[in-house]
């Protein structure tokens, strides 16, 4: 008679400083870009769940916001968010930048070791590393406690098979959590909205990405293969309106236009993407405009 392996499932909650590469280990766990990601800090400003399903195993990732000291009610919104994804997890998987480790690295590793579920660290970014200033910083790491450290490099996929193989193992049994063709529990007007937002991160001066949200104000098919996409990108200043606009539209278009390619990869279908840049002075610490944009609960 044959024995069946039982089938193991649970959440983990993936915790670290901004600008890690928490997002870009996810994506690859599910297999599929679930989480935006740009060369800025506080990238993800959401908890957003990322699912990854094989035949005798279920995982529910939680990305979080990169922990950091929060100015703005954003940034409160944003600690809040990744402080509360402990809640309930069956493990935990650390994220740090190894090509410097620092005291707030620290703190929170120091913290995250206090809880009594399994605990993984990955260390990221060693495509980027030099081993002889490295070496020195896993030693530091060791004391902390944690069941298994992982060097990664989220960006080639170094022993990324590896670090999930131990994740698995570490998850109890289990009920399927979610259908196997999920691989997120955001709404696809989210998603559109994040990628409308990553692509304003890429192509922007580094001194407006953080002013920026996108509201999405209408999805519609308009005819069977043609959805019709109506949304606001806000910034806090004037002077950043005409950055994202650019001379003669110029920025603005091409930002729409690379989100197009890849909502239309999401939907499935041709789009027509019809953007506006509104200013909104100060709405990272307005309550009101926090819940427009959806991040906070009404």
């Amino acid at each position: 008679m044959e024995n069946k392996q039982p089938f193991r499932s649970g959440f983990v909650a993936i915790l670290g400083r901004p600008n890690v590469g928490k997002s870009s280990i996810m994506n690859r766990f599910v297999g599929e870009k679930v989480a935006i990601v740009s060369n800025h800090p506080q990238t993800t400003r959401s908890r957003l769940l990322g699912v990854a399903t094989h035949a005798d195993w279920q995982i529910v990732f939680v990305d979080t916001p990169g922990l950091h000291k929060p100015r703005t009610k954003l940034g409160e919104y944003m600690v809040k968010a990744a402080n509360d994804a402990r809640e309930g997890v069956d493990a935990v998987l650390c994220v740090v930048d190894g090509q410097f480790i620092g005291e707030g690295d620290r703190a929170i590793l120091e913290d995250v070791a206090r809880m009594s579920c399994p605990k993984f660290l990955a260390v990221n970014k060693i495509d980027l590393c030099e081993p002889e200033k490295l070496m020195p910083q896993l030693q530091k790491l060791n004391d902390l406690g944690f069941d298994q450290i992982v060097c990664v490099s989220a960006r080639r996929g170094d022993n990324l098979d590896e670090l999930l193989s131990m994740l698995v193992s570490a998850m109890p049994e289990g009920p399927k959590y979610f259908p196997d063709d999920m691989m997120t529990d955001q709404p696809e007007r989210v998603l559109c909205a994040e990628i409308i937002r990553e692509k304003a991160l890429w192509n922007l001066r580094d001194e407006v990405p953080h002013g920026v949200g996108v509201e999405m104000l209408s999805i519609k098919e308009v005819r069977p293969g043609l959805t019709e996409i109506h949304a606001n990108i806000y910034c806090e200043r004037a002077s950043h309106k005409s950055i994202i606009i650019g001379r003669q539209g110029a920025m603005l278009g091409k930002i729409g236009s690379e989100a197009r390619k890849d909502i239309e990869r999401l939907l499935n279908t041709h789009v027509s993407l019809k953007l506006w840049v509104k200013v909104r002075e100060d709405w990272r610490n307005r309550a009101g405009d926090l819940r427009a944009l959806g991040y906070e609960d009404e």
